[in-house]
């Protein structure tokens, strides 16, 4: 028979759904993954570790901010899955994703700049217009395209 310190320690897919707000088919879908582990019950129920609940505070924070999952599985590999995410976690994957994150954001800010420029010439050219016909290869070429219908 389990010590009773093991049974407190554990959550039935329900709890960790409900304290955690995360849908239990989300939690089957990290366990898949590996992101988070239980054990199974003799009655082949699934039991997790109070620290899954952490786990799941550090995926969903990651994703919120862009960071995919594969590359959160990554870092979460390194953390025993009855270990919660440490706060130096947190400082490390910052550091590794904040490059990442404000690259992602200089290019938002492009696109969004780019599309008020061309919003405000309103030509939507297809000889001009980079934001219809980026990278255009046959420019060059002149118009129309050389090619027949």
């Amino acid at each position: 028979m389990p010590d009773s310190d093991a049974i407190v320690a554990e959550l039935t897919i329900g709890e960790l759904s409900e304290r955690s707000g995360v849908p239990a088919s989300a939690l089957r879908f990290y366990e898949r993954k590996g992101l988070i582990a239980s054990r199974r019950t003799v009655g082949n129920q699934r039991r997790y570790h109070r620290s899954a609940l952490r786990r799941l505070a550090f995926i969903r924070a990651s994703q919120s901010v862009g960071i995919p999952l594969s590359v959160i599985e990554g870092v979460l590999e390194y953390v025993p899955h009855h270990v919660s995410p440490t706060r130096e976690l947190w400082l490390k994957a910052s550091e590794c994703w904040g490059e990442a994150i404000n690259t992602r954001i200089a290019t938002l800010e492009r696109m969004r700049d780019q599309f008020a420029e061309c919003v405000g010439c309103g030509c939507l050219s297809f000889d001009q217009c980079q934001l219809v016909n980026r990278d255009d290869k046959l420019a060059g070429q002149g118009a129309p395209p050389p090619f027949d219908s």
